[in-house]
């Protein structure tokens, strides 16, 4: 494959598992466009959350979600470190990386008509191709033909320590067996919903990272990318 030729590039996984660090980083290394679906998914959690359409201690209705669905406008603004996630928009990159969201969108994504919606957009951001896109079924059923397909996995303890810190070093007031029950509880939602459950496409590369430091993680998926596009 000629390395000029832009790419789809699909990376997949469990939640709190790093696919987020390293597409983020691969996508800058190489010039890319970086869509991360899962902020896509909060996005819509949060708006509902603000609806009082869905909470912790209540299971989302699904027609009134649908309901809202056309009034969503979800976009990502590039920033100096980064970019930021925008609601109609609004700036909710902190608000949708709460524990309250974590909590409830696994529940709000299994929803058909949230899927529905959101891989849509999703496939119109990536119509011309040179983008990294990272989620939990990029590689199987938004982008079934991406020509780079990663599956990132780690051990639920692993996920829950790397979230806990991040968590907390952002201020949140959270234990880590919370957020370890919230990582598990967010697998088994993700692995058994009827819409688009979580699974590794065949032809996907499986990286557990368990054992590895982000700059590690970096060089693999570097490395896997030239292979590709230059083998």
């Amino acid at each position: 494959m000629n390395s000029d030729k832009k790419i789809i590039i699909a990376i997949d996984g469990y939640s709190s598992s790093g696919k987020s660090t390293m597409a983020r980083h691969l996508a800058k290394t190489i010039g890319y466009r970086y869509i991360d679906s899962g902020a896509m998914y909060r996005a819509v959690t949060l708006a509902a959350m603000r609806a009082g359409l869905v909470s912790r201690d209540m299971a989302p209705s699904s027609e009134a979600i649908a309901a809202i669905l056309p009034g969503l406008s979800i976009d990502f603004e590039v920033v100096a470190d980064g970019q930021n996630t925008m609601l109609n928009g609004e700036n909710v990159e902190k608000d949708i990386r709460s524990l309250e969201v974590s909590s409830c969108v696994s529940p709000v994504a299994a929803i058909p008509e949230v899927r529905h919606a959101l891989v849509d957009m999703q496939r119109l951001m990536g119509e011309s191709k040179g983008i990294v896109m990272d989620g939990r079924d990029i590689g199987t059923v938004v982008f079934p033909a991406a020509e780079m397909k990663v599956f990132c996995d780690a051990s639920a303890e692993k996920r829950a320590s790397r979230r806990y810190k991040e968590l907390t070093e952002k201020g949140a007031q959270v234990t880590y067996n919370e957020v370890l029950e919230n990582v598990r509880s967010r697998d088994y939602i993700d692995e058994n919903r009827d819409e688009s459950p979580l699974r590794c496409a065949q032809d996907a590369v499986r990286l557990d990272n368990s054992e590895m430091t982000i700059d590690e993680q970096n060089e693999w998926l570097m490395n896997l990318y030239n292979r590709i596009v230059n083998g």
